[in-house]
C-alpha cells in the first residue's frame, strides 16, 4: 500500500471501521442490478425492472437523509441496526413475491420499504472525518480511499449479483446483497470508539443542511449524474442480452469502475492544490463527454473501452464532492450533509433506471444510452452556474473551510449566514 494510504490507517480501529463500511456498501452496486436481472428473468419485462429499481431508489432517497439525521443526533449505533433490519425484511418480501408471481403492487410495496437501507459510505466518511478533522492532507487521502472501495464494490457487486442471478437462481443476487448490508452495518455499529459523538436536538440548530447553496447545487448535480449510473447499469445489461451474452453485463459494468477505481487511487496520492470547486466543475464535464462514445457502440469489447475511459473521471469528482460538502456543512450535520449528495445520485438513479427501461422497451438498447448522454449533459447545465457557489469560501462550525484552512472560531458557513 502507498505510504499515504498506509499513513491513514495508522489511527487505531480504522482498519476495522473501513473494512466494516466496504462490505455493508456492496449492497450499493448489487441490489439494484440484481433487482433488474431478477425481474427480468422471470418476467422479462424490462419496464417493470426499471420501474422497482427505481422505486428502492427513491424510497432510500427519501429515507436515508432521515435516518442520518436520527444518526447525528443518537448516534450510529441506536440507528443503524433497526433501519438495517427493516430493509433486510422489506427485500426479503420483494424477494418472496417476485418468484411467487404476486401482482406488482406487491412488488412496489416492498421495493419502496427495503429503501430504508442506512447509507454505509455516509457513516464511514464521516468517521474520517471525525478522525482526521483539521487535517485536509489526511482526509483527502481517506476520501479517496473509500472511493476507491465504492469502486471495488462496483467492480465486485454487479459481478457477483448478475452471475449468481443468471447462472444459480434469479433471487440470489439481492439476496446475497441483503446479507452483505445485515453483516457489514452490525460489524461497524459495533465499533463504537471511533463512533463520531452525536449531536443533541438542541446543538442543530438552523433546520436543514440544506439550507446551505452550496450542498444544494452539489446535490442538484448529483441528480443528473446519478441518471447517468442508472441509465448505464440498466442499458448495458439490455444491451449484453441483444449481444447474446447477458452474463457479460456484468464483466462491462465491473470494468466502468474500474477505471473509476484506478483514477482515484492515483488522486489519493496526489497533494492536490487549487480551488476544489474548480476541480469539481471539470469533473462533471469530463464525466459528461464520456457518454457521447457510448451512442457509437457496437459490440461489448468496445462498450467495455468506452466505459473505462468514462469512469477515469468518475472517483476524483466524488472525493472533490466529499469535500465541498464537509466545507459547506455544519460539523453537526455532516452526516446527513454527506447523505443529501447520496440522496441527489439515488434520486437521478431512479429516473435514469426507469428512462432506461422504458427507452429499450421502446427503442432497444442501443438507443438506450442516449438517457446517459442526456443526463450528463444536465449534469453540465447545473455545475456551470452552481459553481460560483462553490467556489465562495464557506468555513463550517468547528470545521474547515473550502480552501482547507481550519475554522478555529466555529463561525457559521457563508451559506448558513445568508439564509438565516
Amino acid at each position: 500500500m502507498p505510504s499515504p494510504y498506509r499513513a491513514i490507517f495508522a489511527a487505531p480501529g480504522s482498519k476495522a471501521f473501513s473494512a466494516a463500511g466496504f462490505l455493508g456498501r456492496m449492497p450499493l452496486s448489487m441490489m439494484g442490478v440484481g433487482i433488474v436481472v431478477m425481474i427480468s428473468q422471470l418476467s422479462g419485462r424490462y419496464g417493470l425492472a426499471g420501474a422497482l429499481s427505481a422505486t428502492l431508489a427513491l424510497s432510500a432517497a427519501a429515507v436515508g437523509p432521515q435516518v442520518s439525521r436520527l444518526v447525528d443526533r443518537h448516534g450510529q449505533g441506536r440507528v443503524l441496526r433497526p433501519a438495517a433490519l427493516i430493509a433486510v425484511g422489506a427485500v426479503g418480501g420483494l424477494l418472496v413475491c417476485a418468484q411467487q408471481g404476486a401482482p406488482d403492487w406487491t412488488l412496489f410495496v416492498f421495493a419502496a420499504g427495503a429503501g430504508c437501507v442506512p447509507s454505509v459510505g455516509a457513516m464511514v466518511r464521516a468517521r474520517w472525518a471525525a478522525l482526521y478533522r483539521g487535517r485536509p492532507r489526511e482526509l483527502h487521502t481517506a476520501y479517496s480511499w473509500e472511493s476507491i472501495a465504492d469502486e471495488v464494490c462496483f467492480i465486485f457487486g454487479p459481478i457477483i449479483s448478475i452471475g449468481l442471478s443468471t447462472s444459480w437462481f434469479p433471487e440470489a443476487g439481492p439476496l446475497l446483497a441483503a446479507l452483505f448490508l445485515l453483516m457489514g452495518v452490525f460489524w461497524l455499529t459495533a465499533q463504537r470508539a471511533t463512533e463520531p459523538v452525536p449531536h443533541p436536538r438542541e446543538e442543530h440548530s438552523g433546520g436543514s443542511p440544506l439550507r446551505s447553496r452550496g450542498l444544494r447545487v452539489l446535490v442538484a448535480a448529483f441528480v443528473a449524474t446519478g441518471a447517468i449510473f442508472g441509465g448505464v447499469d440498466v442499458v448495458t445489461v439490455a444491451f449484453a442480452e441483444e449481444q447474446g451474452n447477458k452474463a457479460a453485463a456484468s464483466l462491462v459494468l465491473a470494468v466502468y469502475a474500474l477505471g473509476s477505481c484506478l483514477a482515484g487511487a492515483v488522486f489519493g496520492l496526489l497533494h492536490v492544490r487549487g480551488e476544489p470547486a474548480r476541480r469539481w466543475l471539470l469533473g462533471v464535464c469530463v464525466m459528461a463527454v464520456s457518454m457521447i462514445p457510448l451512442l457509437l457502440a457496437g459490440n461489448l469489447l468496445f462498450l467495455a473501452v468506452a466505459l473505462f475511459v468514462a469512469g477515469l473521471s468518475v472517483a476524483p469528482t466524488m472525493v472533490t464532492t466529499m469535500a465541498l460538502v464537509e466545507a459547506h456543512v455544519p460539523r453537526t450535520k455532516l452526516t446527513e450533509g454527506m447523505t443529501w449528495t447520496s440522496t441527489g445520485l439515488a434520486v437521478g438513479v431512479a429516473l435514469g433506471s426507469s428512462a432506461a427501461g422504458w427507452a429499450v422497451d421502446a427503442a432497444g438498447a442501443g438507443a438506450g444510452y442516449a438517457v446517459p448522454v442526456a443526463a450528463g449533459a444536465l449534469a453540465a447545465a447545473v455545475a456551470f452556474p452552481g459553481y460560483r457557489r462553490l467556489a465562495r469560501p464557506a468555513p463550517t462550525q468547528g470545521g474547515r473551510g473550502a480552501d482547507g484552512r481550519s475554522d478555529e472560531h466555529g463561525i457559521k458557513s457563508a451559506d448558513e449566514e445568508r439564509v438565516a
